[in-house]
């Protein structure tokens, strides 16, 4: 008991350790990221109705979103600070003395990484997504008269006499090229004396190579004796919204949540379209705690050693490279590597928290 006891105090240490330091970590890239997106809202401080207050509050919105994507980096350089400081007051010696493994002391460490770790996986299904969309809509609605974002019936666009309305709204990259891709299209027509004259259904539209195109195009136009329906597998739009405004109201396949992003995915299966993107956003939503502890316990190592030794600078300097590295560049290459040769996701995300958690245990085995 005693001994179990001793644990407990052990493994309470090695956590608070990491927390105080990776907290202060977190907030600084915070702040860091939020006043970079401020600052880029300068040049649109002037649209219509959006001023400084506007900008303040959707980069507010974002906070959350921002918080989910930024743990992982601030997790590594947190814990490998945290125990960098318990060895720099000889405390992880004294423990090694006591005769714990590197293994066994880590585990207070991880212990915190998970907890923050589920918190942050269910910020990154509910308040992320809808801060999201929250802000998106504050956007639209300050930059022109003529966008709208609802909760439930997506977007909306008035072009003279003609209303449009989206159910879900994407912007799209493939390779450097962004376009805006909207599913689920109605569009309202009405006369002068404000009588419905056509409603056209549209499975979606893009806006690409300067136009708009709409696919799978039914087209109904009311007479004062009858209605006149039409079908076509795509027809242009010749329209003047602007796309760049359109994307406001649009979102990124990352930012959206599993359910939807499963929604989604469903909806461009049954319709034969390209799942690249939106397939690589669910996933990594699936992976997003192995990855984030597996960081971690890889970065662990470089914090262990005294001060006497030297180097816990460059420990440190090698550790945070590696973490930021993995999951910026090591992690993002075996995604696209398998989008081009059309290789499974899911082995994508595994393999490389695998090997690195093989490289981790075989450390830790080895300096045990």
């Amino acid at each position: 008991m005693a001994e179990l006891r001793a644990l407990r105090i052990h493994d309470r240490m090695v956590a608070r350790a990491v927390l105080s330091a990776l907290l202060p970590v977190w907030l600084i890239l915070l702040g860091f990221d939020t006043v970079t997106a401020f600052a880029a809202q300068f040049d649109e401080i002037g649209e219509g109705a959006y001023g400084v207050g506007s900008a303040v509050l959707e980069v507010l919105h974002t906070v959350p979103r921002r918080l989910y994507e930024l743990f992982p980096s601030a997790a590594v350089i947190g814990s490998i600070l945290g125990m960098g400081a318990l060895a720099a007051t000889s405390e992880l010696t004294a423990l090694r003395a006591a005769g714990l493994s590197r293994l066994r002391i880590s585990a207070g460490a991880l212990g915190a990484i998970a907890a923050l770790t589920a918190v942050m996986v269910l910020v990154g299904e509910t308040l992320g997504p809808v801060g999201e969309q929250r802000a998106q809509a504050l956007s639209v609605a300050a930059k022109s008269e003529n966008l709208a974002v609802a909760r439930w019936s997506g977007l909306w666009a008035r072009e003279g006499e003609t209303f449009m309305n989206a159910r879900r709204g994407f912007v799209r990259d493939v390779g450097p090229e962004s376009y805006v891709e909207l599913f689920d299209v109605r569009m309202f027509e009405f006369s002068s004396e404000g009588r419905l004259a056509s409603l056209a259904v549209a499975g979606r539209a893009e806006h690409r190579l300067g136009h708009w195109t709409l696919f799978d195009v039914r087209r109904s136009r009311f007479g004062e004796r009858g209605v006149e329906t039409s079908h076509a597998e795509r027809e242009r739009w010749d329209s003047s919204l602007d796309p760049q405004l359109m994307s406001l109201g649009a979102s990124r396949p990352r930012y959206l949540s599993t359910a939807d992003l499963a929604a989604s995915l469903d909806y461009l299966r049954r319709n034969g379209l390209d799942t690249g993107e939106f397939e690589a956003a669910y996933w990594s939503r699936y992976f997003y705690p192995v990855h984030a502890l597996v960081l971690c316990l890889a970065g662990l190592p470089f914090a262990f050693g005294t001060l006497r030794s030297g180097g816990f600078g460059k420990r440190l300097f090698i550790g945070v490279v590696f973490g930021v590295g993995y999951y910026l560049v090591l992690r993002r290459m075996a995604i696209d590597v398998a989008e081009v040769y059309r290789v499974d996701l899911r082995l994508a995300n595994a393999l490389p928290p695998l090997l690195i958690a093989t490289a981790s245990w075989w450390w830790f085995r080895r300096r045990a």
